[in-house]
């Protein structure tokens, strides 16, 4: 029964019409697709939503751009308190300037760096104030703030790899910590912004993957540990949206790229020589270029964990291109999956 029920999503593929290496720069049509928990239509369920909204409040990290400043919007229309964690706040920069342009006693900026433990206790001590009813707590916490970059193993950096892991897994849990006596006085839900690359490796994303794997595994045990408690606890895996997020342009791209040959040991640079090392950036650009611009389908499993009764574990906000992908690299063995989408 088990087989049958995974293999229906797959009876409409045409294996011809897939290019398993690389999705390149074909434009694929966003299916709001979380397998295996759709309605026929494919669309979420929104008929059992927790009453109450408007007095429920909703802490999210990294609003200054990106997911993170559309949930923001999103959430606030949707008639929830938001504390909008914003790293810039303090410069009158990035989305905090237009959040703060709302003038809206429901939208409520915070500045907040998820890497720094004295910010993070006075985001705590503030939003904690500044309930309605503290005693009731924070319905809602959402850790989206995130960096990213790239490069081979022997390209990278440590710096890099620390840097990176600072703020998407360590910025997660150390946040999580921060707001969770909150969060367990609501008996309310946490949902953490992971990655279709916290459940599959990847080539030059090593630093990414590392730490979204990480937040995958944190994710599951906080599960465990919540359910008793009244605590839900989701994942979104978001697809590649690196074009509606504005984490890369080719102006960044370059600069990491110069950046990273500019530190390379000789003998990395001498054995792989420089002709290979800007294939690689290349491969970088491609990728970037084939992103998803429409953020919604990201924006909208969000709020189906913070509002349905019944929120799901894991949401799947990608293409099927992605999907299918996700599914093989996961499910099969390793030896077919990295001659189809690796080698």
């Amino acid at each position: 029964m088990l087989a049958t029920k995974l293999s229906r999503p797959l009876l409409n593929f045409s294996v011809k019409a897939l290019n398993f290496k690389d999705p390149g720069n074909v434009f694929r049509p966003m299916q709001r697709f979380s397998f295996p928990l759709l309605s026929p239509c494919g669309s979420r369920s929104y008929a059992n939503e927790v009453d109450q909204i408007g007095s429920r409040a909703v802490l999210i990290t990294g609003c200054d751009s990106g997911f993170g400043f559309a949930l923001a919007k999103h959430l606030h229309d949707k008639g929830f308190i938001i504390y909008a964690g914003c790293l810039q706040k303090d410069k009158g920069e990035g989305g905090s300037k237009e959040l703060d342009a709302m003038k809206s006693d429901r939208m409520r900026t915070v500045q907040l760096n998820v890497c720094d433990s004295k910010e993070m206790d006075r985001a705590v001590e503030h939003v904690q104030n500044s309930l309605e009813d503290p005693e009731k707590g924070l319905w809602g916490l959402v850790n989206n703030a995130g960096i990213s970059t790239f490069g081979e193993v022997e390209f990278t950096s440590m710096d890099t790899y620390m840097e990176v892991a600072e703020v998407n897994l360590w910025g997660t849990v150390r946040t999580t910590k921060a707001f969770l006596p909150l969060i367990r006085r609501s008996k309310g839900r946490v949902v953490n912004i992971s990655s279709m690359m916290g459940r599959m490796g990847s080539p030059a994303r090593s630093p990414y993957c590392i730490t979204k794997f990480g937040v995958e595994a944190f994710s599951d045990c906080l599960r465990y540990e919540m359910q008793p408690q009244g605590v839900m606890v989701s994942i979104v895996e978001p697809g590649n949206f690196i074009a509606g997020t504005n984490l890369y342009s080719p102006e960044r791209i370059k600069a990491i790229a110069d950046k990273m040959w500019d530190e390379l040991p000789e003998i990395v640079r001498k054995d792989y020589g420089r002709k290979y090392f800007d294939e690689q950036v290349s491969k970088m650009e491609s990728y970037c270029n084939s992103g998803s611009r429409d953020t919604s389908p990201v924006i909208e499993s969000v709020a189906h964990a913070l509002t349905a009764t019944a929120p799901y574990t894991r949401y799947h906000p990608m293409d099927y291109y992605w999907w299918l992908r996700m599914q093989i690299m996961t499910h099969m063995p390793a030896a077919i999956a990295d001659r189809l989408y690796v080698y």
